[in-house]
């Protein structure tokens, strides 16, 4: 098998960006299933990642949702050690801090950076354990490696490159513009060491005819002595899981045939919006953002999401007249409405919240007969179960527990094993658990019931999202088999081609 000796480290590659959303994430899903393919077992890596979509490892950790779905695209289980520090933002300045799968508390900016220093050796650590048990591991970082201003304090860029001896590529966005100055800019930047390890760069997300970048390429490594190994296109249909909210903006919109309209609350916290994946790939589904009363409508179902900040995102609703609109939507206009984790929270009586927001007793929509109490542990497991007479599973990540209030009509919907995890009240339901989407017949079965109670009809998409999510990682390492220099790619990385 290609790969490492079993008495010396792994190889590896980082791949930087010149700025967040550059496509980091998508390639180095795409280099792992190239590498898959290759019969090379390989590895994600993210030192810190500062996302609200996060996952759970079979192992009960919690890591970043990126690199859950590039362990997916090595065909290899997701550890924590993949993404040792996780950052989940809060407020403008606060996150929580969740170091090797555990949260180690709430921390402003300010008191995170002066943390840090005490992370890189973990950090270098859980580089380590991966360069120890796999042939190959693709790293990834974060931001742009010439934040000149963090440069010292750098835990998951150039300065973890440089401690493991790992060469890098730098990815830009050429689809934002000034493609040029950013890649030579950033090597500019760069301290004489760093700037050695960077081997290539990559250009992603161009539209149209590569012949029309001319000399520029040429010029580029005249200018910043580094080749350009690939020009990417924009791969509109591929959408690798996100880590964060500035994928939001690039959903695809509402297809205007589908006949079952969807109406997701686009909370300022939303939080696991991978959540919504399995629903836009349902071509009779149209999956539609809402930010305003007015935008709410009358769609059949609304789906309130995830949050890190349950309590924020609720003071945000009622301040925008949302929570007043969703219950016109429900007890007028008959909309079925689905709670998830925080939404589901949400949806309640009341908030008991000492723990994220601090602010006690907190009056929820009212819409559900529960009640939730948050508590200091998280809870963060992978789990099975039933509902609409469909197998459904997904993982939990969550401070707070929710129950039915003493003599609460509300009807049980959802099971994991034998317990009673989702409840409902009519057409409003909620759950804890996060993916159930996923479950290809939990979801035909829940969106028949909903266009049933709608009155319109509903054709369930009848390719499977596990087949759906395959072919997207096979799509961005096809791209880069076909843009990319892969023996150059490979050769920087030592990997054999």
């Amino acid at each position: 098998m290609p790969g490492h000796a079993t008495d010396v480290l792994a190889p590896g590659l980082m791949v930087c960006g010149t700025a967040s959303n550059a496509g980091k994430s998508t390639l180095v899903a795409g280099l792992c299933r190239l590498l898959a393919r290759r019969g090379v077992r390989a590895a994600p890596f993210k030192a810190q990642n500062m996302a609200l979509n996060s996952a759970v490892t079979a192992s009960g950790h919690e890591i970043g949702r990126a690199q859950f779905a590039q362990a997916q695209a090595a065909g290899v289980e997701a550890t924590v050690a993949m993404n040792p520090v996780l950052l989940k933002p809060t407020g403008d300045v606060d996150a929580q801090v969740i170091v090797e799968g555990r949260p180690l508390g709430s921390m402003s900016a300010a008191q995170y950076h002066r943390y840090k220093p005490e992370l890189f050796e973990l950090v270098l650590k859980s580089l380590l354990q991966l360069r120890c048990e796999f042939d190959a591991v693709v790293l990834e970082g974060a931001g742009s490696p010439a934040e000149i201003n963090l440069a010292d304090s750098d835990i998951v860029n150039l300065r973890v490159a440089e401690r493991a001896g790992v060469p890098a590529i730098v990815v830009g966005d050429i689809d934002m513009g000034g493609v040029f100055a950013s890649l030579a800019g950033t090597v500019a930047l760069l301290p004489a060491a760093q700037r050695d390890l960077v081997r290539g760069f990559v250009i992603n997300k161009f539209r149209g005819d590569p012949s029309l970048l001319g000399d520029g390429l040429v010029d580029l490594e005249r200018h910043s002595g580094v080749p350009t190994l690939g020009v990417i296109p924009m791969l509109d249909e591929l959408h690798i899981d996100a880590e964060d909210s500035v994928a939001l903006a690039q959903m695809p919109p509402p297809r205007a045939d589908a006949h079952l309209d969807v109406a997701v609350i686009a909370l300022p916290y939303l939080s696991n919006f991978t959540d919504l994946d399995p629903l836009l790939g349902e071509s009779d589904v149209a999956v539609r953002l809402v930010r305003s009363a007015r935008e709410l409508g009358r769609p059949d179902l609304i789906v309130l999401g995830g949050s890190k900040a349950t309590v924020k995102d609720l003071a945000w609703m009622r301040s925008r007249g949302i929570a007043d609109a969703l219950r016109e939507a429900v007890n007028e206009h008959g909309a079925v409405v689905l709670g998830l984790c925080g939404g589901y929270q949400m949806l309640g009586a009341s908030i008991h919240d000492d723990i994220e927001s601090r602010q006690g007793k907190v009056q929820g929509l009212g819409l559900l007969s529960v009640e939730t109490m948050f508590e200091a542990d998280k809870v963060l497991a992978q789990r099975r179960g039933k509902s609409c007479g469909a197998d459904v599973w997904g993982y939990q990540i969550h401070h707070g527990r929710v129950q039915p209030t003493s003599g609460s009509g509300e009807e049980p919907w959802l099971w994991l094993g034998g317990e009673l995890e989702g409840w409902r009240s009519g057409r409003v339901m909620g759950t804890s658990l996060h993916g159930v989407f996923e479950s290809d017949e939990f979801r035909h079965a829940f969106l028949a019931r909903v266009a049933a109670d709608r009155g319109c009809p509903y054709t369930p998409e009848p390719c499977s999202f596990a087949e759906r999510r395959e072919a997207q990682f096979d799509g961005v390492a096809d791209a880069i088999e076909e843009h990319a220099d892969v023996r150059a790619l490979l050769e920087i990385m030592g990997v054999e081609a």
